[in-house]
Order: C-alpha cells, then structure tokens, then sequence
C-alpha cells in the first residue's frame, strides 16, 4: 500500500506559502486561485506538498482553529480536482539540545492533525513529520520520529508518514537510517546536488554559494572564477570538485544511493524536493538539470517534487501560466508529452 502511495505522489510540486513566517500577509491569502489549480492540472501535476510553519503560528499565538480553517480550504480544494496532498511540519525548531520539549510539541500537533483529518481519504492525504531535521544526532532524531510515529498510530492506523533522516533529509544520512518497524511509511529525501550548482548566489546560505554563472553540465569554457568571498568555505571545496559532480551521471549515481538503501530494506521511498535556486542559473542550465534530476527519478522508479511553484525556485519566466513557461522547461518537465 505504501508503495502504490508514493507512486501516486509522482509530478509533484511544493506550494510554499504557509511556511513564510517573514510573509505578513500569510494568513490574509489563500496561496491557490481557481487559476492555478487549472494551470497545475494541465500540467500534468499529480500532488501538492503543503508546508506549513506551525512552530511559528504557535509562537504567534494563532488560534489554533484560524490556521487549521485554511489548511481544511486547501485540502478540500485539492480534492475537487484531483490533487494528492502532503501536509508538511515546516521551519520547527527541533534539535540535539531540545529534545525532551519539543517531541512532546511535535506529538501534541501531529494528534490534532490526526484526529481532524481522520475522515479524509487514507489514498490522497499524507503527513509529513517534520521537514529536514538539522544536523544532529540522528538516533536521536529516529527516536524522536519513532514517538511521533507511535502517537499517530494509536489514533489512525491507516494513515501513510513521510519520514527523512537528519542532516536536512540528507541522501547521506538517508543511506545510514535504520527503517522504522512500520510498514506504512514512504522515506524521503531532498535532492539538491551538486549545491554549487543549485543554490549558487542564494543570500540565505551565505559567502559559500557566492559564486554566481555556474553552468550544469559543467563547461570548462564558461565555468566561472571563484567568488573570492567563497575562499576557505565549503563552497571552495564544492568547487573544486564541480568538474567531477557537475554532470548527467554524477546526478544519476547520488540517486542509485538512496535507492539501494530502499531495495535493501523494502521500502518506498520520495524526492520530496529538487529544484534550482533561479536568480542567478541561467534557464537552459536550470532546464537541463531539471530534465536531468527528473528522468533519473524515473529511470529509478523514484516518485519526484519539485520545489516550488512560484518563488524563487519557480519553474516559470513570471507569474505562473503557460505563456510564461519556457520551451526548454517544457520539455524539462514532460509538458509536451502530457498534451
């Protein structure tokens, strides 16, 4: 069952909104128009990945009952046309120092959501635990996920978890995991590699990833100088190695990885995240990246998400809309296969 779920989850996108806690109008607006459903629906996307900072509305003091009222709307919305729905734990504050307080926290929230959405279908509504847990401990994080998990299960059974290691649901990390003695749970992870390539000039990293131009695949020829900023960080090292990580099959090999672990322990697993930063990636780079990322989850038989639909790792030229949609990136995405 968990299989045929995470299959369901494929062409997926992550609609941020919820999880902007420096958005001041995040409760005044509904992140979808009618129009936007249309448009995800004609391009063939399958499911909606809702983050959400709950943490945040908490610290907030938002009625419990004001936030939920949305999420019901989106849910209820997604299902009028067709949409798997991923509600996801965004931007919590859980880690090594925290631990005896915030599970109980996490587990609190995830027996509300529980119990609210125990109506909703089993086949098209899923809970994410928590989004990229830092890096930490990890038996301490697989605990924590373990108690959640546990409280989940006393109240609703059937219900499918999305669970990813530490180190921000890190192939690495994923690779180490030892599954958890549940069958209804997919294993996630987000796939950003090579960094150098995808979050280059992104300001929330800082001076590592200020090295802007970089191409995919790598080309000697147009491959920029370091960003002297990015000296002795490891932004340095990642470029340096670039030449080797920059390309087709290095994607594809980082990829075998997480789907050797999952054929070792028979598990499903989901990219719950890929994408380019796109402020600075030139778009037949981003194009070819996209394509690249997406076809290796199908050759791997790895449902797939892209992050986002319309910020700033947006597959679209301006506002979301067909017109604004690149060729290239209509290639990238199987938009033309989809007609």
């Amino acid at each position: 069952m968990a299989f045929k779920r995470a299959k369901s989850l494929d062409n997926g996108i992550s609609i941020s909104w919820y999880e902007q806690t420096w958005n001041k109008d995040i409760l005044a607006k509904t992140p979808l128009k009618t129009a936007d459903f249309e448009l995800l629906k004609r391009l063939g996307i399958k499911s909606l990945r809702l983050p959400v900072a709950f943490a945040y509305f908490e610290s907030q003091q938002t009625p419990f009952g004001q936030l939920f009222s949305h999420i019901d709307k989106f849910v209820k919305q997604c299902h009028a046309y067709g949409f798997k729905v991923i509600i996801d734990y965004h931007n919590g504050n859980f880690n090594d120092n925290n631990y005896n307080t915030e599970t109980p926290k996490l587990i609190d929230l995830w027996t509300k959501l529980t119990k609210r959405y125990l109506h909703v279908n089993h086949d098209d509504l899923f809970f994410e635990l928590y989004n990229e847990p830092p890096h930490m401990n990890p038996e301490t994080w697989k605990d924590a996920a373990y108690n959640i998990t546990t409280a989940i299960r006393k109240i609703d059974k059937e219900r499918t978890l999305i669970i990813g290691a530490s180190n921000y649901n890190s192939i690495y990390e994923l690779s180490r995991f030892v599954r958890l003695a549940d069958e209804n749970v997919i294993y996630t992870f987000h796939f950003y590699e090579p960094f150098l390539f995808t979050h280059q000039g992104a300001e929330w990293i800082g001076a590592q990833e200020s090295t802007t131009g970089v191409p995919f695949p790598y080309n000697q020829a147009t491959f920029p100088a370091l960003n002297t900023r990015a000296k002795n960080t490891d932004g340095e090292k990642n470029y340096n190695k670039y030449k080797l990580d920059g390309n087709e099959q290095s994607v594809r090999d980082k990829l075998q990885i997480v789907k050797s672990w999952a054929a070792r322990y028979d598990v499903p697993i989901l990219c719950g995240e890929y994408g380019v930063y796109n402020k600075y990636a030139d778009i037949d780079s981003r194009c070819r990246y996209i394509k690249t990322v997406r076809q290796s989850l199908k050759t791997l038989n790895i449902p797939g998400m892209l992050w986002d639909y319309n910020t700033n790792f947006s597959i679209f030229n301006g506002a979301p809309s067909v017109n604004n949609l690149p060729d290239c990136m209509k290639d990238a995405i199987g938009y033309g296969a989809q007609k």
